[in-house]
């Protein structure tokens, strides 16, 4: 599903080049559980923004389902995410002034989804993620695990093969996250390909694969049953 081959992400700061990313080539599967970990500012959120087409290569390639993002235009890029592409934000991104139902809806009416079959996949989204009750409140009448929730349900109401998460539990408590990891785990499941960036090895763990990036690059790549030995990717080694 995903083809990343040597690809770099540079940015100009004075006249110096920074390399966000660096050299990266990795595969991902259709239905994979992947985790990143590795330390601030080592580019895993660059990674993220660029799996998810919010961001372009500056040198390589990357390939979604087969499609070179850097030959796609910036409509077809939009398109592209809004088909294939669910984002659950650490930091929700919720409209204030929407209900849950409202917030979960908003994706289906920039695809032109008729009405009624809003109402229905909002219904169906809401309940998937145990909120049907709470589907009339704003986000300021939902708790941070009830918020984090309805992200999730507007991140897959619109049947997205690729779901990445950036810190799906960082604002959570222990409770609240381990209901977002059950939702996560059953979106797995269910045949989704699942990437979460995190610093915490308990959600590692939960994954198929990690890998560990820093200074841009990917330094070190596990499989779940060995990344339960790790306790701590803050000094990953150099590469």
């Amino acid at each position: 599903m995903i083809k990343l081959h040597r690809v770099s992400k540079i940015y100009e700061v004075g006249d110096q080049p920074v390399y966000a990313l660096a050299d990266i080539t990795e595969h991902i599967k259709a239905g994979e559980y992947v985790a990143i970990m590795g330390p601030s500012g080592s580019g895993k959120s660059t990674l993220l923004n660029l799996l998810g087409c919010l961001l372009r290569p500056t040198e390589g390639s990357y390939q979604l389902n087969g499609k070179d993002i850097n030959t796609l235009s910036d409509a077809e890029l939009s398109k592209l995410r809004q088909s294939v592409i669910g984002f659950i934000f650490q930091s929700f991104h919720l409209i204030p002034r929407l209900t849950a139902a409202g917030n979960v809806e908003l994706p289906m009416i920039f695809a032109g989804i008729t009405p009624q079959e809003r109402q229905q996949r909002v219904a169906e989204a809401l309940e998937a993620v145990g909120l049907t009750a709470r589907s009339h409140h704003r986000p300021d009448q939902l708790s941070v695990g009830q918020r984090q929730r309805v992200v999730i349900a507007r991140a897959t109401v619109m049947n997205p093969r690729l779901i990445l998460a950036d810190e799906p539990t960082g604002n959570l408590d222990s409770e609240s996250g381990k209901q977002i990891l059950e939702l996560l785990d059953r979106l797995y499941s269910l045949g989704h390909t699942l990437i979460v960036v995190t610093h915490d090895i308990d959600v590692a763990h939960r994954a198929e694969r990690l890998l560990v990036i820093s200074d841009g690059h990917i330094v070190q790549r596990t499989s779940s049953s060995s990344s339960k030995n790790m306790t701590s990717v803050a000094t990953p080694p150099s590469s």
